[in-house]
C-alpha cells in the first residue's frame, strides 16, 4: 500500500468556494473513491490556502486513471465550471 501525500496552493479569492463544496461529499463520490482504490483519504487547508493532501492506495497512477473514468468525476467538473 502506498502512502501518498500532496501540497496545493488554494487561490486566497477560491477558500471559501473549496470549503463549502468540500463540505459535503456527495455518496456516489464517496463510493467512486473507494471502488477506484482511494484509502484514508484526507485533506487539511490552512486559513492561507495551503492544503495538504493524504491518501493511502495499491497505486496512486491506477486510482487517478480509475477517479479519471467515472461519471461522478466528470459530473463534478462540469458542475465547477
Amino acid at each position: 500500500m502506498e502512502r501518498v501525500c500532496f501540497q496545493l496552493q488554494v487561490k486566497a479569492d477560491r477558500i471559501e468556494e473549496y470549503k463549502r463544496r468540500h463540505a459535503a461529499v456527495w455518496p456516489d463520490m464517496l463510493q467512486a473513491l473507494a471502488e477506484t482504490g482511494w484509502h484514508n483519504y484526507s485533506l487539511f487547508l490552512r486559513p492561507d490556502g495551503l492544503l495538504i493532501g493524504y491518501v493511502e492506495t495499491p497505486s496512486i497512477e491506477a486510482a487517478r486513471a480509475g477517479m479519471a473514468a467515472t461519471e461522478v468525476n466528470l459530473l463534478a467538473r462540469v458542475r465547477s465550471g
